[in-house]
């Protein structure tokens, strides 16, 4: 039996361990490492692990395999004591870390030669945060990027695998620097994007004060991700920084481009321009989780009267589908409105749509 150490253990790690331990076929034993002694006792309490560590020497001294799901500079800080552990044998470690070229690096100098380090990052995730949100199919269908050290052998890699083998990812192996090149085209530039729309609307606000209101529909939408988590997308941004600033100098060309375009009046230009992006989006896979976390959300037509909301949600719960989100976007007296639920996963939207549909409901989903 592999005995498995997690360390950290908020959504990320939180999750592993319970996809770990409930995956009968992997015969492996969980132990959980965390800071903080609430997240550890939850963990227990709700049988997330099979046993808990009161310190990461106790945990690495048992354990065969590694999983540090922590914050990148914490991370690193870990790899640099399993450096300098003496240990009587193997220990394969694996990360969960959104940037690997920091980690990598530290990792392809580490010398202690019972260190074999394999890295990781299973590209999903959830608005919610901490061990409370942990879920073990949280990575099915997602991507899940390993990025083996030079030291690191195929099976070893091969071993990381098979204790994952429960998630239902589809993993990939890419460099360190392509994976940071890739996220930080599709996540990490996003991110900063979208808080710097919020700070547009914020810097208008004082002359448009209406535009809160305004905000709810599209913008609400578009700016998702700006809820995310700031001290974890700090870290993220500065780790990643060389190709942020990449990023951003891209970005600014582009910008004023489509200014010039808008400048000169081009049409035609702005058409194609508006096109092509519309196809590249209308093409992207739409069953596969991204490197960013994916919303299901249904919009449901609601007559102005008293219950109506109660009789969508008690429909649905019936059914058990676990809603997520909940917002009337348009309701005015004595006519329709829309509601927008959102759901867990692609399964549950279509679910839900054909349960509401059923029941004499308008249901429309994104395509």
């Amino acid at each position: 039996m592999r005995r498995v150490l997690v360390v950290g253990l908020g959504l990320i790690g939180g999750s592993l361990a319970k996809n770990i331990k409930y995956n009968q076929e992997n015969e492996c034993k969980v132990y959980g490492f965390d800071n903080l002694k609430s997240t550890l006792d939850y963990a227990v309490k709700y049988q997330l692990i099979d046993e808990k560590v009161d310190t990461f020497q106790q945990g690495v001294a048992v354990a065969d395999i590694i999983i540090l799901a922590t914050p990148i500079h914490i991370t690193i800080n870990y790899l640099e004591q399993l450096n300098k552990t003496t240990m009587d044998r193997k220990k394969i470690v694996t990360d969960v870390s959104s940037v690997k070229g920091s980690i990598m690096e530290v990792a392809e100098q580490l010398t202690n030669p019972n260190v074999s380090f394999v890295g990781g990052h299973p590209m999903a995730g959830s608005h919610k945060q901490g061990i409370e949100a942990a879920k073990s199919h949280l990575f099915e269908n997602a991507y899940y990027v390993l990025t083996p050290s030079i030291r690191a052998t195929e099976e070893d890699v091969q071993t990381i695998q098979h204790i994952l083998e429960g998630t239902k990812s589809n993993f990939v192996i890419l460099s360190g620097a392509e994976h940071d090149k890739m996220t930080g085209i599709v996540s990490h530039f996003p991110h900063l994007v979208a808080s710097s729309l919020v700070h547009q609307a914020i810097n208008w606000q004082s002359e448009y004060p209406f535009i809160p209101k305004l905000a709810a529909g599209g913008f609400r939408d578009i700016t998702r991700i700006a809820s995310s988590n700031p001290e974890l997308w700090q870290d993220i941004f500065f780790q990643n920084k060389e190709e942020m600033l990449i990023f951003l100098t891209d970005w600014i060309e582009e910008m004023k481009k489509v200014q010039g375009l808008l400048e000169t009046e081009r049409k035609e230009e702005v058409i194609a321009y508006l096109k092509q992006a519309k196809a590249y989006r209308d093409g992207l896979p739409k069953k596969k989780k991204g490197a960013i976390p994916s919303f299901y959300d249904l919009y449901v037509d609601i007559y102005d009267k008293p219950g109506e909301l109660y009789k969508v949600i008690k429909l649905l719960a019936e059914f058990e589908i676990n809603i997520t989100n909940i917002q009337i976007l348009e309701i005015r007296e004595n006519m329709t409105g829309v509601l927008r639920i959102t759901v867990q996963s692609e399964e549950g939207q279509l679910t839900a749509k054909s349960i509401l549909e059923n029941n004499g409901y308008e249901v429309s989903v994104e395509e």
